[in-house]
């Protein structure tokens, strides 16, 4: 096990216990921040560009004032020195709105190993049940004072989620809405296979958070003959698709194997191996002399 680490904006690496956050951070007492995970691979950050790009589009909508991007490239370089470049890393990009009486921002980034779950849900697939998220499908981008599609730090509805389908024997939940419609996880964006086309859920008409690591899977869906499409699905034409997935960062592709208990088929090796990391090769066991 790889020791997590802790860097601060201005501040560089911090021991571990040391302080980071202010009592009275508008982070904690609001959750009014933002953060982007991004999934260490060979010691580097995997489309780093483009979760700061991300990161960025959502600080204008809420009024965040970022510092430059050079100094965030720095500081998960910082926090990024010396790890093993064999170790799955999740690295995480917290930017708050600071003190309750100003001061500017607060900026931190963590990393750990990537957890023994997440890595084995790539390998054995997942069981995901849908909940209603009490909102019409398109509904929320037409609210002018409401920011969608930013991943924010007040992220109390998405926990619940999770306890909740940890409550019930299930791996994730799928958002649906009051319309019928198939949203997005907690963490995670919906990816399925309807004949040779790749789909995924419209984040500009719905509102979701457009995922950084189903984007790029689209982008590189023409590799293998696919075509890429964003569309909006029903929980029954999920069941009844080719394949279906839940894609982000650190998971990657996730297959999911039951859908409200109703077995899926399998996914095609060649769309998930597009995205997951290769399984690390075991260290062989020496022989033993004669």
């Amino acid at each position: 096990m790889v020791t997590s680490r802790i860097a601060v904006l201005g501040r560089g690496l911090v021991p571990a216990g040391e302080p980071v956050l202010r009592g009275d951070d508008l982070g904690v007492l609001h959750g009014d921040g933002l953060f982007e995970t991004l999934h260490l691979r060979d010691g580097r950050p995997w489309l780093r560009d483009r979760h700061l790009d991300r990161l960025g589009r959502a600080a204008d909508l809420v009024a965040l004032p970022l510092p430059p991007r050079a100094a965030l490239v720095e500081l998960l370089a910082a926090v990024c020195v010396d790890w093993p470049p064999e170790v799955e890393g999740a690295l995480r990009l917290v930017c708050t709105r600071g003190p309750e009486g100003g001061g500017g921002p607060t900026v931190y980034a963590t990393l750990g190993e990537v957890p023994a779950a997440v890595r084995r849900a790539r390998r054995t697939g997942i069981a995901v049940v849908t909940l209603p998220l009490g909102v019409a499908a398109t509904a929320r981008p037409d609210l002018a004072w409401l920011p969608t599609g930013i991943k924010s730090t007040s992220y109390a509805a998405s926990s619940a989620a999770r306890r909740w389908a940890a409550g019930h024997g299930v791996d994730d939940v799928l958002w649906v809405s009051t319309d019928g419609y198939a949203l997005e996880g907690p963490t995670a964006n919906v990816v399925w296979l309807a004949g040779d086309t790749l789909c995924t859920v419209p984040a500009a008409a719905t509102g979701i958070l457009p995922g950084v690591t189903v984007r790029w899977l689209l982008d590189q869906a023409g590799r293998i003959g696919l075509t890429p499409a964003e569309r909006m699905v029903t929980p029954a034409q999920l069941r009844s698709a080719d394949a279906v997935w839940l894609a982000s960062s650190l998971r990657g592709l996730a297959e999911i194997r039951t859908l409200d208990g109703q077995a899926l088929p399998p996914a095609p090796r060649t769309i998930t191996d597009l995205v997951n990391p290769p399984p690390p090769h075991p260290h062989p066991t020496p022989t033993q002399p004669r």
